[in-house]
């Protein structure tokens, strides 16, 4: 086999496997994830069952490659939005704010990372160390924000102990403040608009952590 007749057919296989992926997505989002078959989703797929198999072994390898996707979009939001910022101080705001906005923009891949979080299950080999990289990299853009924001004076050396404890500190926080949001009941949260509170705790966030000459 030549090497671009080997580059095309993996190609192909790619294709028909992100293909697969947005019959899935829109299948669950009707139907939800309980109520949908493999024979669902390789009918929107335009698959025969036996090819869809060749590409993920149950219906929950297929929610593990959605999870993956939602990561991936996860990061390259907050990839952007660091970018974007001059201090550790300001990346680190622009990382919630893009955190945020994934939720807004696109809840149901944030309800897949949520969920995976809260009760994981195993995927295959492969997709399990694919999850790892990613939360590792999401990870690690956050400790060397606070790296930078320590290093510049932005951030305060004397409250922040280890960047990743603080790193963990601030996307726990946000991200139970979030969920307060999301949730359709009658009770505190309900009292504010999320907008206006995700700004007051990112601000409250930021001023916890902030170096003592930033304004």
């Amino acid at each position: 086999m030549t090497d671009q007749l080997k580059t095309r057919r993996e190609r192909e296989k790619q294709a028909r496997y992100e293909a697969i992926l947005d019959a899935a997505e829109g299948v669950f989002s009707e139907k939800g994830y309980e109520r949908t078959s493999m024979d669902d989703i390789a009918r929107r797929a335009s698959l025969s069952r036996a090819l869809l198999y060749v590409y993920f072994k149950d219906k929950a390898a297929i929610q593990h490659g959605i999870t993956l996707r939602a990561a991936a979009n996860l990061r390259e939001r907050m990839e952007k939005a660091a970018a974007g910022a001059d201090t550790g101080l300001a990346q680190a705001a622009a990382i919630g704010q893009a955190y945020y906005e994934f939720y807004r923009e696109e809840p149901e891949y944030f309800s897949a990372l949520t969920q995976a979080n809260a009760a994981p299950v195993t995927p295959d080999e492969e997709q399990a160390a694919r999850m790892r990289c990613s939360e590792s990299a999401i990870m690690e853009l956050m400790i060397e924000t606070i790296k930078r924001g320590l290093a510049d004076g932005s951030l305060n050396s004397e409250r922040i102990r280890d960047p990743m404890e603080t790193a963990l500190y601030l996307r726990g926080a946000l991200h139970g403040v979030i969920m307060g949001c999301g949730r359709e009941i009658d009770g505190a949260f309900a009292r504010f608009p999320s907008e206006a509170l995700i700004e007051h705790t990112l601000a409250m966030l930021m001023s916890s952590i902030a170096g003592k000459s930033t304004p």
